[in-house]
């Protein structure tokens, strides 16, 4: 049987209410060993802190998204920062910049996104990285923090993250891999008008990319339109082996160590 990480989920949003041990049963059933779910803001952080106490094959991310960079005080970096003690917190996420939806101040958004990667420094754990529509910003950032940890600055060590839901070109991927960072690929490459998005995926080497549903958006073809979940990681999978003309035995394979190395999954 084929082992899946699902690198980026929101198990607390509302979606799943009430459904969270059926779904998870069924990630399990389809070969999804382990599933990261991901803070959006403090209270969401919480709650994935929590998810991962209390299940044996979830693991958490706390940070505060890019919507929500104008709430980012200082009190709420420091809870964060609490919230990383627990074992179970593996990386720094989602943090960024998305300047398609501009629900914080662009300005605001920078500085909380460079906030959360100094924190990710001192804590020592690696970042999970949303860019919509901010490439060239993300991509300066990224740079410089990058070029700072590689100095010894923190307690930083390759892989340095992920970009999540990657929608970039294979130029960027290849400067994001020189800079120790891997790219996690979603639903949307299934889709049937996702042409350039397949075809980077193509050239994108294997051993650097990473497979996630960011459950419950953006449920992969058949479901497209419907609640995403963990399970349907595998249909991910399954279009990446069929693009790159690979086994899904060994997109799997390589993918799930790729998750292991990148969140410091035993």
């Amino acid at each position: 049987m084929i082992e899946l990480v699902d690198t980026h989920a929101h198990l607390d949003f509302a979606q799943f209410d009430g459904e969270l041990n059926s779904v998870l049963q069924r990630a399990s059933d389809a070969g999804v060993t382990c599933v990261v779910t991901v803070g959006f803001d403090l209270d969401s952080s919480r709650n994935a802190a929590t998810l991962a106490r209390d299940n044996a094959n979830v693991r958490a991310c706390v940070g505060v998204h890019p919507h929500e960079a104008a709430m980012a005080g200082e009190r709420v970096l420091e809870d964060l920062r609490g919230l990383v003690e627990d074992g179970e917190v593996v990386a720094i996420g989602e943090i960024g910049l998305d300047y398609y939806r501009d629900r914080s101040p662009r300005e605001v958004q920078r500085r909380v996104f460079r906030e959360q990667l100094d924190l990710a420094a001192e804590v020592g754990r690696p970042v999970v990285v949303h860019d919509r529509d901010a490439h060239n910003d993300v991509m300066a950032i990224l740079r410089d923090w990058a070029n700072a940890a590689s100095s010894g600055k923190g307690r930083l060590h390759h892989p340095l993250g992920v970009v999540h839901c990657y929608s970039g070109d294979q130029a960027m991927a290849d400067e994001l891999f020189q800079l120790g960072f891997y790219v996690s690929v979603a639903g949307p490459v299934t889709y049937s008008n996702a042409i350039g998005l397949q075809d980077v995926v193509r050239g994108l080497p294997l051993d650097r990319l990473l497979v996630e549903t960011d459950c419950p958006f953006l449920a992969p073809h058949p479901y497209r339109g419907k609640r995403n979940e963990p399970a349907h990681v595998r249909l991910v999978a399954m279009k990446i082996a069929e693009v790159k003309s690979r086994p899904l035995e060994e997109v799997a394979r390589v993918t799930t160590d790729n998750a292991r190395a990148v969140f410091r999954i035993e």
